[in-house]
């Protein structure tokens, strides 16, 4: 939104400064982005043609003596037809920047006459598109000072910021409402337009939309015999280009000016074009219309259009058709001013990629009390610069404001802001911004007014009086400290989430994020592609449903860095998956993959792998690890951990496993990849993975306060005993684990498997499983006795569990 100071004074009454009113529109919300304070017009001076003879060696040039009223004339060779003795006008010396021509000026030779400088056209100014020749000002222009002065073209101009729920600051008259409401001076009042009427207005307007009347709820129309359409005055042609509008004649000018001024978009028809009366309705499907900008739309129903008898004349609250445009020969002009559908506006601007300052302020929100207001004013404009005899106003459809009511505690400024306003000076911006305010000192019953559609409950009303009471006079407070690190500020998933993305950035890993879409045929091959979890708009053919892993999209993102020369890859993410379409189905997982030789001990190309031949591949053992860390990392007692063999289908069933705790409750599993999940997602190369449920684990036990030291160190030395058992094939290792450990829990800290083997020796669909037991004494030395009795209980224990014996 753009605007000249001299134009917002037109408005408010201030002797503020400029970079006064620049702050405290920033200080009241309406951000100022752009400060253009003219002065690239500064250099050009008004001079006057003391001397014209014609050029030496040119029959269309002259040669100029000119008085810039800083001494001896100056010499300046000139082209334009009306250069001659006598002339006053703007004169741009060498090293001025023209901007009409976007040159910088230097002494130049022109057909061997030197020349110092330059007599500007209005083109050259970018004052007008006038080039037949230089400005002509009167003879009593005040020779040798500032011509941008003088032309009133040193007016700053000021770009504000504005967002999408101040429709009300579409309008320089609203800016001016806040500014004055903030104190930094008068709002001006214009009288109401005045002016005679003779006749009734023959075109009159039928709003054929059915039951969809809300597309547009008002529509005025008023004839206006008799004018001249030249062009508009220097005054309003100044503004307008100043804001970066083109002057094109009066009654578009006009239209122009008040979108701008009072934010009431209007249009003009040239009432000879218009055949019968107007109809507003909604396009037929494929209704094409040569628009203002020579462009040809092809419309459909969801389009709302003005039509006369002869097809359709403008795009309703958009763009008028060229059809119907006022030129020059106009002498009938038929004033519209309407009321259109935010919502219906933005989509059709949208489908037809148009964009209007008549759009923006509709999509937006007009202030429907100001349709007949601003049609009075425009038509008391074009009396007032194009004559003619105005007739009677039609309205159609509208039937009034109803305002909205808000009820609104006072004591809510200081619960939402913590500011001391008080009450007085709370209902005086109120009413400053034309609320309506009754009611007593503890509650009060605002009126909204028409022109804030934006404001709907209590905490709206309390953001205009802190706004405008002084957003810098927020004290910044720090958050209240917590007592202890992770306290009631996180959820045991949150914290949890945080301590499995550390746990495995510190394995080497790096953090990923990845889609939460993936392809259909991914996510059948995971688990998913369940009707429920389908996009009902895919943003891509290839991102059609919900994830139900992380690891499809961790598996190609490796394969990318694989391809780019990056085939040691380690990376994790810990986002959601989806199983079903409710909340409970939502899970929280951390998941990882490594590829290549990027396991956690000797990754890549190290001297010390160089005897190895290179680094290991990564394995099952790998991703059991990362697992591992993530369970320990989030508190999960790991003693009680089971693994068994074997895990979803995406892995390979021999090199994988499930992790739980208990019987049903599953926390994860990991492995290598089954071959035909990589072939189907187009990756290769050594390749494991895991997924860890981290909402599956059980919430932390509340520990009642201990009195002894955290950690409490046995004087007895510690004892390794090792076993082999023989069992069949098919026990897993886990199994002779657990019942070893359950000997004696208090006794056996430790039992780590060391050796499998497999043979002849050990029996037909047998192996040999040797594991290292751990004896930590805690109270005594233990005695040969004690150790022959848990050595007993162990080989029980085994037995029991597997069938397995003592290996001879």
């Amino acid at each position: 939104m753009k605007f000249t100071l001299s134009w917002l004074k037109d408005h408010l009454e201030t002797d503020a400064s400029l970079e006064e009113i620049c702050a405290r529109l920033t200080m009241i919300g309406l951000e100022v982005e752009d400060v253009d304070d003219k002065a690239a017009f500064k250099p050009f001076v008004i001079a006057k043609v003391v001397f014209a003879e014609p050029h030496p060696n040119a029959d269309k040039l002259k040669v100029l003596s000119v008085d810039t009223g800083s001494g001896e004339p100056v010499q300046v060779v000139c082209g334009a037809p009306n250069a001659r003795k006598g002339l006053v006008g703007a004169f741009a010396a060498p090293g001025t920047y023209v901007p009409g021509i976007g040159v910088t000026l230097s002494v130049g030779n022109i057909r061997g006459v030197e020349s110092r400088g330059m007599m500007c056209s209005e083109k050259e100014l970018e004052i007008s598109d006038d080039h037949t020749g230089i400005i002509d000002l009167p003879e009593d222009a005040p020779v040798g000072t500032s011509y941008a002065a003088y032309a009133g073209l040193d007016d700053p101009v000021i770009e504000i910021n504005l967002t999408p729920n101040r429709p009300d600051c579409t309008s320089i008259h609203g800016i001016a409402r806040d500014l004055a409401a903030s104190g930094l001076g008068t709002l001006k009042t214009r009288p109401a337009p005045s002016f005679p009427v003779e006749g009734e207005t023959p075109v009159k307007v039928r709003l054929d939309l059915g039951e969809d009347r809300h597309l547009c709820p008002g529509f005025a129309l008023r004839l206006v015999r008799g004018v001249s359409n030249g062009p508009s005055p220097a005054w309003m042609r100044q503004r307008l280009t100043a804001i970066g509008l083109r002057p094109i004649n009066a009654l578009v000018d006009i239209t122009n000016y008040l979108t701008f001024d009072q934010g009431r978009p209007l249009h003009v028809f040239d009432a000879a074009k218009v055949t019968g009366n107007l109809t507003v309705r909604r396009a037929k499907e494929g209704e094409k219309v040569l628009a203002l900008d020579t462009r040809e739309y092809t419309l459909s129903p969801a389009n709302v259009v003005i039509a006369g008898e002869d097809g359709v004349e403008s795009i309703g609250g958009i763009m008028g058709g060229e059809h119907s445009g006022c030129d020059e020969n106009t002498t009938d002009v038929l004033i519209e001013a309407a009321l259109w559908d935010p919502m219906n506006i933005a989509k059709t601007g949208r489908t037809l990629n148009i964009i209007t300052d008549a759009r923006y302020r509709f999509e937006r929100g007009v202030d429907p009390e100001y349709m007949v207001p601003g049609i009075e004013r425009a038509t008391e404009l074009v009396l007032e610069l194009c004559g003619g005899t105005a007739a009677k106003l039609d309205v159609a459809g509208y039937e009034g404001h109803k305002p909205k009511v808000v009820d609104f505690p006072v004591s809510e400024v200081k619960r939402l802001t913590g500011l001391e306003i008080s009450f007085e000076e709370s209902v005086s911006i109120l009413k400053k911004l034309g609320f309506g305010v009754e009611g007593s000192r503890e509650r009060l019953s605002i009126a909204v007014p028409s022109w804030r559609p934006d404001i709907d409950g209590k905490a709206d009303l309390v953001e205009e009086v802190m706004r405008i009471h002084g957003v810098d006079n927020i004290v910044a407070e720090p958050l209240a400290s917590h007592n202890a690190v992770n306290g009631k500020m996180l959820t045991t998933l949150q914290i949890r989430t945080r301590q499995a993305k550390r746990a495995l950035a510190s394995r080497g890993m790096l953090e990923a994020v990845t889609w939460s879409f993936i392809a259909e045929e991914q996510a059948k091959l995971f688990g998913g592609g369940q009707p429920a979890l389908k996009l009902a708009n895919p943003i891509a053919a290839d991102m059609s449903d919900m994830r139900p892993s992380l690891l499809p999209g961790l598996l190609t993102a490796a394969q990318r860095n694989a391809d780019k020369g990056f085939g040691d890859v380690a990376i994790f993410e810990v986002s959601g998956t989806y199983e079903g379409d409710t909340p409970e189905t939502q899970r929280r997982v951390a998941g990882g993959i490594r590829r290549g030789t990027a396991s956690l001990n000797g990754a890549g190309r190290l001297w010390s792998n160089a005897a190895k031949g290179g680094g290991k591949p990564v394995d099952v053992f790998d991703a059991k690890a990362d697992a591992i860390a993530v369970l320990e990392a989030c508190g999960v007692p790991t003693p009680n951990v089971q693994f068994e063999a074997g895990g979803p289908a995406w892995y390979h069933p021999g090199r994988s496993g499930t992790i739980k705790l208990g019987p049903k409750t599953v926390l994860g599993a990991f492995g290598e990849f089954h071959p035909k999940t990589l072939d189907a997602l187009d990756v290769s190369g050594p390749l494991c993975g895991f997924e860890i449920f981290i909402d599956a684990m059980p919430e932390p036990k509340k520990r009642a306060t201990r009195t002894k030291p955290a950690l409490e160190l046995s004087p007895f030395q510690a004892v390794k005993r090792d076993f082999a058992f023989v069992v069949d094939r098919e026990v897993e290792a886990a199994v002779i684990v657990r019942a070893a450990s359950g000997a004696d829990r208090k006794l056996v800290t430790a039992v780590n498997v060391f050796d499998v083997f497999e043979g002849a020796s050990v029996g037909e669909g047998k192996k040999s499983v040797a594991i290292e037991v751990t004896i930590q004494p805690v109270e005594r030395t233990l005695t040969d006795e004690d150790f022959e009795a848990l050595t007993s209980r162990i080989v029980a224990n085994v037995a029991k569990s597997t069938g397995g014996v003592l290996r001879a």
